[in-house]
């Protein structure tokens, strides 16, 4: 099995998750109100523990390939884009069709962490 880019990917998501919470907290605070600053946040504070779930996963299929792990770690980027990045856009833009987009990353997500579960159950 091919070693995955999760580890690079999840650094390079969290780097990202840093520099859209300082965005959040200096750039946009004064002009967004507090319902889109606390959907900025959301996106932001889930975007970095996902970008660590992923680079856990990473870490993981190094030393245990395992095809549940891959296709928990794709999940776990693809929730982590549509989640984060569909309420990104809507703090920002305030397009309220991008919230039926939302739950779509979140159940990406909910997979990821169950066949992440998955997977530590059945190698014990």
């Amino acid at each position: 099995m091919k070693t995955l880019p999760f580890i690079t990917l999840g650094a390079f998501f969290a780097f990202l998750a840093v520099v859209m919470g300082a965005f959040g907290a200096h750039a946009v605070k004064g002009s967004l109100s507090p319902h889109y600053l606390a959907v900025y946040h959301t996106a932001s504070d889930y975007q970095m523990w996902h970008a660590i779930g992923l680079i856990l996963i990473g870490v993981l299929h190094q030393k245990n390939p395992s095809n549940l792990l891959r296709i928990a770690g794709w999940f776990m980027l693809a929730g982590m884009l549509i989640f984060s990045g569909s309420l990104y856009i809507l703090s920002l833009t305030g397009i309220t069709i991008l919230g039926a987009i939302t739950p779509i990353g979140g159940v990406a997500l909910l997979i990821a962490w169950l066949l992440f579960a998955y997977h530590s159950f059945k190698s014990k």
